[in-house]
């Protein structure tokens, strides 16, 4: 028997890199899982990979219609949820100088606005035992040229949970922050290219990145009562990056 066998599962940005590899590994022990994104193409593609006990629905966490309309689909072919990996994420590199209004809506829509709202309106849908993940950063701790949108959202993110953590008191329901450094994604491969990967494993202590398996291994974890007296936490997997 797995780890999360029996239990639902809703991934936000669950189609590709670190959200599919985690819906792979939900399925894997045991769970039923709804992932949920703004690309049909990439849902079509995650739900032919993962097989029968996966659902996709198309939508942005920036609307809370789409949000409200994943939750209505959740509860008519489950009728509860027990574990919620807010794990949608947007971010572009502007200096300080450069930045723009345009530039911090869109990625504070997606990374706070969108997480606040994906875990508020999953809530009459969870009960004891149930577990929430936010995807925060090492961005979030540590300071980069161009990142001040997305490394204070990613910050915002860790305050989150810990803030939640007491706003969920008496209800049974655990949340915590995931935060990933560099994940050797399709799409992280795509940016940065060979050069790229290189420069980004030689700034880790373990001189690679991440296979995003390790991060949906250490989802698993948060969503799995493994992780049972663990609340308000963050489990940073990010090769040491932002721990040294």
């Amino acid at each position: 028997m797995g780890k999360l066998e029996g239990k639902v599962a809703v991934i936000t940005g669950g189609a590709t890199g670190i959200g599919r590899a985690a819906a792979k590994r939900f399925i894997a022990e045991g769970a039923f899982v709804f992932i949920f994104g703004r690309r049909q193409d990439a849902l079509d593609a995650a739900v032919a990979e993962l097989g029968p006990n996966a659902r996709a629905v198309n939508g942005s966490v920036s609307d809370e219609a789409d949000l409200d309309r994943l939750y209505r689909a959740v509860k008519a072919e489950r009728g509860a949820l027990d574990i919620v990996f807010a794990n949608a994420g947007a971010g572009s590199m502007l200096k300080l100088g450069a930045i723009t209004a345009a530039h911090i809506d869109e990625t504070f829509d997606t990374n706070v606005k969108g997480t606040i709202f994906t875990v508020q309106k999953a809530l009459p849908l969870m009960g004891q035992g149930g577990s929430i993940i936010l995807t925060g950063s090492s961005a979030g701790t540590t300071g980069a040229p161009g990142m001040t949108a997305y490394s204070a959202s990613k910050a915002a993110a860790r305050n989150l949970a810990r803030t939640w953590a007491e706003d969920l008191k008496g209800t049974g329901i655990r949340v915590n922050v995931l935060s990933p450094g560099a994940t050797a994604t399709e799409l992280a491969k795509q940016a940065l290219g060979e050069e790229g990967q290189k420069v980004f494993a030689s700034m880790m202590p373990l001189q690679r990145m991440a296979d995003p398996a390790e991060q949906g291994a250490a989802a698993a974890f948060l969503a799995s009562s493994d992780s049972s007296f663990m609340t308000g936490s963050e489990v940073a997997v990010d090769g040491g990056l932002a721990q040294l």
